[in-house]
């Protein structure tokens, strides 16, 4: 899958902050580190799917990243979080 840019929306921002203390940074290094893509669920709009993709950050965090695929391959970020024990082990084992 090929990303040429990510797309954030300030209120995404915040609350990746505050819920799941995650900065943009990481969220970028997971997009830099080997990223495993997986396709969750078909979206509201033609061509536009919902995506996860997994990787391990430059500090070692293990983020799942939730984003909408656009028709023009930039990725709109919509949730990040630390990975559970089950995706930890999936994507170790790719």
């Amino acid at each position: 899958m090929k990303i040429l840019g990510l797309i954030w929306l300030e209120d995404i921002v915040e609350k990746l902050w505050r819920k799941h203390h995650v900065r943009q940074n990481e969220v970028e290094e997971i997009f830099e580190n080997d990223p495993y893509f997986r396709h969750v669920e078909k979206g509201d709009r033609p061509g536009e799917d919902l995506y996860s993709t997994m990787s391990q950050t430059d500090g070692g965090r293990y983020l799942i990243v939730f984003f909408i695929y656009k028709k023009n391959q930039w990725a709109l970020i919509v949730s990040t979080r630390n990975m559970e024990p089950e995706e930890r082990k999936i994507y170790e084992e790719r």
